[in-house]
């Protein structure tokens, strides 16, 4: 093969890579026999294209990258147009969607990537031209080199861009990485007194400023070049080289430089690796999916980024580690230890709620303040249908879990007579996890499981109103049914007890529940069938017209993306239209008055395609969902241009709502029958 020229970051940067195939006598981590058993690699097609994609990042649930436009300004050295950032929102399993222009306080005429962020997302460093005041600076050699920048996050877009102290006119700093505390930050340089080519230095944080740069020495470096480097939680660094010893042009590499004595730069061989260059790669915080750039045979253009699934980890690469917790159970009035409890333990998001599909179920409820509107609620679903426990207590009330440092865990632990406790655990990020002992109450209720079908189809009514009014003490309790028809309740022990059940468009129905002279299971099912007073009330479970308020849906600041994993309220969406397949929605979009009203009507669009593709990805129609962006025209609240507002008034205005366009079960009962 031929010499090539390759692109690192900004086109400006040439190195002559030779592509010959080299003697293999290094360690590799996946040999060619046993690589593609344990990974699973497939092109990102979403998003790449003739052009160039390369050095993924990850922020929050989106992926950013450096690509091209097809038009612009042309880089008179590489012939191309400038590389700017974009990014893509990324499906439930992880694979990118389609791409969009990332930031236009970041992006400029010249050059931009790859970038780095910081752990809670408020910074952003990136990789740019040596630009001042849009205008390129040339060292003594007539070239312009590339500097490391700074940003903030600020309400609209990244804010207060500056330059970092250790960069220098006369070479180059580029690719940078930040690792998870924030306080290093490696990139690489061909600044004078390296071992050549380019090498892989860090700085640390002090205060406001960076250290100087310190070169990461031999068992890094070499007189080839090393680029790209990211550093994984795991303490694992990870960096492209062109040394003599690779399978030819850039490969991925990794080294553990968590502890004072470093190991061996390894070659991840492959599938990571090939003839061509493979470079910029990134992980999820399990390590078991990830993301790199490759201009491999068989991509879609020059730069492809790649998604990959490790299903056991990485080779060579130590997952979290877990750490036994006791958990001791007791029955809260008899001071004694409690065998056989069941134990569930699941991971806390950011927003203290799990994924709802694990945990919650969906209830649709009138808001408190408009009637006319109805606001999505989740609900813990019913032991029985959260899978089986991680841990029963032995006899003696213990059981052992095992729990990650640092981590905040929901420990639900439930029997049958005893009241299910749920406990919030926090874990030391050092030191063993502190035992936890649970006190659990007795019940002196019997556990009502209800189910609210409509006469004609057996199809589950949501929504029903439930009334329970208890005849020792005329007490009433008022319930709904969530999505799919269903209610729990827990009746007081030796009462008789009415269970009323109504809900517009059907004739009301009610039922007799005694819980005198109880004897055995502390637990009942109960089936109401509502008789519908019309076609359309069958044909309309949630009549056409409602209107739905989604207010838990996050987006990043001044983006349409969605934040991964606080969209719960798009979840329940999408499990509402694959239950009702009749049913077409418009998805309406609104933002607060910030800004100009131009910018928020066309991201109050974006937002609405986002929510929409969002849906789609889970398996529901795209023809079913009419996108709309309103922007800031209808605020609901004093917030209007200029008026003083707290964040929290502002997030009120923030919001996506849905409007059921149509609805007819009848119809998709017919075609479903057919």
């Amino acid at each position: 093969m031929t010499d090539k020229t390759l692109l690192i970051s900004s086109a400006l940067l040439c190195l002559g890579l030779s592509l010959s195939a080299q003697k293999r006598n290094f360690d590799m981590l996946y040999q060619r026999e046993d690589g593609r058993r344990d990974i699973t690699l497939r092109n990102a097609s979403g998003i790449n294209t003739p052009a160039r994609e390369f050095s993924p990042a990850l922020y929050e649930d989106v992926l950013v990258f450096v690509s091209q436009h097809k038009s612009g300004p042309v880089d008179p050295k590489s012939g191309e147009t400038y590389l700017e950032l974009f990014y893509s929102e990324l499906d439930p399993n992880g694979m990118p969607q389609k791409r969009d222009n990332y930031s236009l306080q970041i992006n400029t005429e010249l050059n931009e990537g790859p970038v780095t962020f910081s752990r809670n997302g408020d910074r952003i460093y990136f990789t740019r031209n040596n630009i001042m005041n849009g205008v390129a600076k040339k060292n003594a050699h007539g070239q312009t080199g590339l500097k490391i920048f700074e940003a903030r996050r600020g309400i609209y877009d990244w804010e207060n861009v500056r330059e970092l102290p250790f960069n220098s006119d006369d070479y180059s700093c580029l690719h940078p990485a930040l690792s998870a505390d924030g306080k290093k930050l490696f990139f690489a340089s061909n600044k004078p007194g390296g071992y050549g080519g380019m090498d892989l230095y860090f700085v640390e944080k002090t205060g406001e400023t960076w250290s100087k740069p310190i070169n990461l020495g031999s068992e890094i470096n070499t007189d080839k070049n090393e680029v790209f480097p990211y550093l994984h939680e795991s303490g694992l660094l990870f960096f492209a080289s062109d040394r003599a010893d690779g399978f030819g042009g850039l490969d991925l590499y990794l080294i553990d430089i968590s502890g004072r004595k470093w190991g061996k730069a390894l070659n991840l061989g492959e599938p990571f690796n090939s003839v061509n260059d493979d470079f910029g790669l990134v992980l999820t915080e399990d390590g078991k999916q990830g993301y790199f750039s490759s201009n491999r045979e068989g991509g879609a253009g020059k730069d492809d980024i790649y998604f990959f699934e490790a299903r056991d980890g990485i080779k060579g690469m130590d997952l979290p580690e877990l750490y036994p917790a006791m958990v001791t159970v007791y029955d809260a009035q008899a001071s004694k230890r409690v065998p056989g409890a069941d134990i569930r333990v699941f991971e806390r998001a950011s927003d203290g709620l799990i994924d709802n599909e694990t945990l919650y179920d969906v209830e649709l409820s009138p808001d408190a303040t408009d009637q006319t509107e109805l606001n999505f609620k989740l609900v813990r679903k019913k032991v029985d249908d959260l899978g089986d426990p991680k841990a029963v207590t032995n006899r003696n009330g213990e059981a052992i879990i095992q729990v990650e440092a640092g981590k905040s865990y929901l420990v639900l632990v439930s029997k049958p007579e005893y009241n299910t406790k749920e406990v919030i655990y926090q874990v030391d990020p050092e030191g063993p996890p502190r035992p936890l002992e649970i006190l659990l109450d007795p019940t002196n209720c019997m556990a009502l499981n209800g189910k609210i079908l409509s006469s004609n189809n057996n199809l589950p009514v949501p929504n029903a109103l439930i009334r329970i009014t208890n005849q020792c003490t005329g007490a009433e309790e008022v319930i709904r049914t969530n999505l799919n028809g269903n209610f729990v309740a827990c009746l007081e022990l030796g009462c008789d007890f009415t269970v009323h059940a109504e809900k517009n468009g059907y004739n009301k129905q009610e039922t007799q529940i005694s819980t005198v002279k109880i004897r055995g299971s502390r637990s009942q099912d109960v089936e109401l069938k509502l008789s519908p007073l019309s076609e359309m009330a069958q044909r309309e479970p949630i009549t056409e017209g409602t209107v739905i308020v989604l207010q838990n849906i996050y987006y990043d600041f001044n983006k349409s993306a969605i934040r991964k994993g606080e969209a719960r309220d798009l979840e329940a969406l999408a499990r509402l239209m694959n239950q009702y397949p009749s049913m077409e929605i418009e998805l309406i979009a609104h933002t607060d008055t910030r800004g100009t009203e131009e910018y928020n009507l066309q991201l109050s669009l974006k937002r609405a395609e986002s929510a929409k593709q969002f849906i789609v990805q889970r398996g529901v129609d795209p023809n079913r969902i009419k996108a709309v962006g309103y922007g800031e025209a209808f605020p609901r609240n004093k917030c209007l241009n200029d008026v003083p507002c707290t964040e929290e008034e502002h997030e009120f205005n923030r919001r996506t709502e849905v409007k059921i366009l149509k609805i007819d079960e009848s119809a998709a009962l017919y075609f479903k029958r057919d």
